[in-house]
């Protein structure tokens, strides 16, 4: 096992989820509640990362984060450092592929919950915030649980835009994902397959809470 990998990926995967998670529950709830045209723009821009390939999404974000771009240059001059096979740099990329993951399952939880349980809410005096805190996020946790295990379980397994940004940087860009595939072209089959087995075991937690969560709302309302 490589650790050094693996602490790489945990750090990643834990530092996207708690960046997103405020973003996809105000971004899920936003778009489940707005009726404006620019609204299918605006959530085909969000689902943008899932049909893209990784390669092309990290090639777009690693010139983004050149000296030469305007993020990557404004980046420079307030870190004295680029962004590009650096933590930050992946950590950043992470963010932008894993934004549908941590939005769509927030979305559908705020869409399912009918309209005059809110109206109900505020005609019983509660403001805004009372309702989103009291009514609404006791209804939408299943979201967010699943919001959470899917972007975790994505980023553990990212690779070709991890690679693409970041490179195979012990100890700061290496994540477990590209130690497996820098085993399989050393012929080391034994740790490649350990590493594996980890990943395909996280997966399939993760994918069990998803659908176990999915099962039990279906049931509650059934």
């Amino acid at each position: 096992m490589d650790w050094a990998a693996l602490s790489v990926s945990l750090r990643l995967a834990a530092l996207t989820c708690l960046v997103l998670l405020p973003v996809g529950l105000l971004l899920g709830r936003a778009l489940a509640r707005a009726r404006f045209r620019a609204k299918p723009l605006c959530e085909a821009l969000v689902a943008l990362p899932l049909v893209l390939p990784p390669t092309v999404l990290g090639f777009y974000l690693m010139m983004g984060f050149g000296q030469e771009a305007p993020l990557g240059a404004l980046w420079q001059r307030l870190t004295g450092s680029g962004l590009n096979f650096t933590f930050t740099g992946i950590l950043l990329a992470s963010l932008v592929a894993n934004l549908p993951f941590a939005v769509q399952p927030v979305q559908r939880a705020f869409e399912a919950i009918p309209p005059n349980l809110r109206e109900a809410a505020w005609c019983s005096g509660l403001s805004p915030w009372q309702t989103l805190w009291r009514i609404e996020l006791p209804l939408v946790w299943p979201g967010l649980v699943s919001a959470l295990a899917l972007t975790f379980a994505h980023t553990l397994g990212e690779f070709g835009v991890i690679l693409m940004v970041g490179g195979a940087i012990d100890g700061e860009t290496r994540t477990l994902a590209i130690a497996i595939y820098d085993r399989v072209q050393a012929f080391d089959e034994t740790g490649a397959a350990t590493m594996s087995a980890m990943l395909l075991a996280v997966s399939f937690v993760t994918i069990g809470v998803v659908y176990g969560l999915a099962g039990r709302r279906r049931w509650r309302h059934g």
